[in-house]
C-alpha cells in the first residue's frame, strides 16, 4: 500500500485550520509535517528537506488551498516523479501550484542539492529551483493534473497583500508580465465590487515602487524578508480594516451560494479530447491549454502498456482510464478508431503554415534516431514507439522533406474531410499564428480563461527557424 506525507506550510493565511482539516479528509495521509510561520520560504523550504521520511509520496501543501475532492486514490495509483496541481485561483483563474506530489526519490535528491548563491530563480522560486536541478541529471519530468482545489480564495488582506507584491517580483520576464497583465485587467473591472482585487493591484503598484527592475538577488530576497512589514504600510496606505476568521461553515455556504460554478478535477464530466495535429504544429501548446481548462491529456506518451496496445490494435488504451485526452503523433494514425471507441470526443487540429513546419521537423529529427542500442528498458520502449508512429504516420524513419510535405496536406485533407459532417467535433486552430482560448474554449463549451494562452516557447522557435531558413537561402 503506498504510504503518504503530508508536508502542510503555513504562516498566517486565514484559510490555514480549514486548509488543514481538507486535506486530512481527501488526502488522508500517514504523517503528517507542519511548517508554521517558518519565513522566508528559502528557509521553509531548506528546513522541509531536512524532515526523514518513511513514505512513498509526499504531498507539499500550502495553506492557501482548499481541497475539495479525494486524491489519495490517485496518488496510490500514481508512479510520476512529480505532478504539479492545476488549481482555481481567485486572481489568475486556472493554474497549477499550492499542491506539489512528490516521490520520495526526488523528494532526497532535491535534499542533496547545494541551494545556487545569488542565484535569483531561487530567490523567487526556492522550492521549484531546487527540484529542477534534481531532476535534470535524473531525466525526470514534470506531469500535471486538474482537481477540484480553490487557491487563494477568502485570504486576509495582509497575505493578498504579501502574495502579490511576491507576484510582481515573479512576473519580470516577458511571458509571466503578460500573464499577471492578463489577469489584472479582470481584476480593474470588479475591484470596484471586490475589495481582494484592490489590495492585490495596490501589492502590485507597491512592489514595483520600492523594488527596481535592476535590484540584485540580494536586495529582492531582503524585500521578501521583510514582507509582513511592507503588508503592514501597504495596507495602511489603502486605510483598509482585516477580515475575520474563517470556518468550515463559511465555506460550506459559499459552495452552497456557488454550486454553478465550473468543477475541475476527477469527478468531471467530460469528453475525451483528442489533438490530431503533426509534431511541431503547437502540439504542447495545445496540451497545457487544455490543461488550463480542465482536461488531463497525455502529450506523446511512450509507457510500455500504449506503446504495446498500439502495437496490438487496442484502442481502448489504458493511459486514458486516468487522462482526458491525448496529443500529437500518437493520435494522428488512429484517430478514427479513437472516435469509435470514445463516441462524444472532440478532435482538434492543429496547423501550421508548411515552410516553417517543414524547417522545425528537419531541426526536430536531427539527432533523434529511430534506432539504437540501449540497456534502459524505458529508452527501449521509446525507440519502439518513435519506430511505430514514424511508419505510422510518415512512412520513413528519417527526415525527407518531400514525403513530410505530402504526408502533412494529405494528414489536413483526410481529417477534414472525415468530420466535414461533423463541424461541431473538429476545431482547426493555428496556435503557431496567434490563435487561442478565443477559439479553443467556445469548441469546448467552457470560458476563456484570464490567463494568456500557453504558446510553448513558439516565438523563439519561429524566430530561430525564421533566421535559420532565411540563411539556408541565401546559400
Amino acid at each position: 500500500m503506498t504510504k503518504i506525507d503530508l508536508v502542510f506550510r503555513r504562516i498566517d493565511e486565514r484559510t490555514a485550520d480549514v486548509a488543514l482539516e481538507l486535506a486530512k479528509r481527501h488526502i488522508r495521509p500517514d504523517a503528517i509535517h507542519i511548517m508554521d510561520d517558518v519565513r522566508p520560504f528559502t528557509r521553509c523550504v531548506e528546513e522541509m528537506l531536512k524532515i526523514e521520511h518513511d513514505c512513498d509520496y509526499v504531498v507539499y501543501l500550502d495553506a492557501d488551498c482548499l481541497i475539495l475532492e479525494d486524491m489519495r486514490a490517485f496518488i496510490e495509483e500514481c508512479d510520476a516523479a512529480y505532478v504539479d496541481a492545476y488549481v482555481s485561483d481567485r486572481f489568475r483563474g486556472r493554474i497549477h501550484c499550492g499542491v506539489h506530489i512528490t516521490r520520495i526519490d526526488l523528494v532526497r535528491a532535491m535534499a542533496r542539492v547545494t541551494p545556487p548563491v545569488n542565484d535569483l530563480k531561487y530567490a523567487l522560486r526556492p522550492e521549484s529551483r531546487l527540484r529542477n536541478i534534481a531532476m535534470k541529471p535524473l531525466r525526470l519530468s514534470k506531469q500535471f493534473r486538474n482537481f477540484d482545489i480553490l487557491h487563494d480564495h477568502f485570504q486576509a488582506y495582509r497575505h493578498i497583500f504579501q502574495k502579490y507584491a511576491l507576484r510582481e517580483l515573479r512576473s519580470r520576464t516577458d511571458v509571466q508580465f503578460r500573464r499577471l497583465s492578463s489577469a489584472m485587467s479582470r481584476w480593474n473591472a470588479d475591484a470596484d465590487a471586490d475589495m481582494d482585487f484592490k489590495v492585490a493591484a495596490a501589492a502590485v503598484a507597491y512592489a514595483r515602487r520600492h523594488v527596481p527592475a535592476d535590484a540584485s538577488a540580494a536586495e529582492v530576497h531582503a524585500f521578501i524578508s521583510a514582507l509582513p512589514e511592507h503588508a503592514q504600510i501597504g495596507l495602511a496606505e489603502i486605510g483598509i480594516a482585516e477580515k475575520g476568521d474563517f470556518t468550515l461553515q463559511d465555506l460550506e455556504a459559499w459552495l452552497e451560494r456557488n454550486d454553478h460554478r465550473e468543477v475541475y478535477g476527477s469527478g468531471s464530466d467530460r469528453p475525451k479530447v483528442f489533438g490530431l495535429g503533426l509534431s511541431r504544429t503547437g502540439t504542447r501548446s495545445l496540451t497545457s491549454a487544455l490543461q488550463m481548462l480542465g482536461w488531463d491529456c497525455s502529450h506523446y506518451p511512450i509507457d510500455e502498456d500504449t506503446y504495446t496496445e498500439l502495437a496490438n490494435g487496442q484502442y481502448d488504451l489504458t493511459l486514458l482510464k486516468h487522462h482526458d485526452g491525448l496529443t500529437d503523433i500518437t493520435c494522428a494514425p488512429y484517430y478514427q478508431q479513437f472516435d469509435k471507441q470514445y463516441p462524444g470526443s472532440k478532435f482538434v487540429l492543429t496547423v501550421r503554415d508548411k515552410d516553417p513546419w517543414l524547417n522545425s521537423c528537419r531541426n526536430h529529427w536531427f539527432n533523434r534516431p529511430a534506432f539504437g542500442e540501449t540497456d534502459d528498458p524505458d529508452e527501449e520502449v521509446h525507440f519502439l514507439m518513435r519506430q511505430l508512429l514514424r511508419a505510422a504516420v510518415y512512412g520513413c524513419y528519417t527526415y525527407v522533406p518531400g514525403r513530410f510535405s505530402w504526408v502533412y496536406d494529405r494528414h489536413v485533407a483526410e481529417v477534414k474531410a472525415y468530420f466535414k459532417d461533423r463541424p461541431e467535433d473538429l476545431l482547426v486552430i493555428d496556435v503557431c499564428a496567434g490563435e487561442g482560448f478565443e477559439k479553443l474554449a467556445p469548441f469546448l463549451g467552457v470560458p476563456v480563461p484570464a490567463e494568456p494562452f500557453p504558446h510553448k516557447g513558439s516565438l523563439l522557435t519561429r524566430r530561430v527557424e525564421e533566421a535559420r531558413a532565411g540563411a539556408v537561402a541565401a546559400e
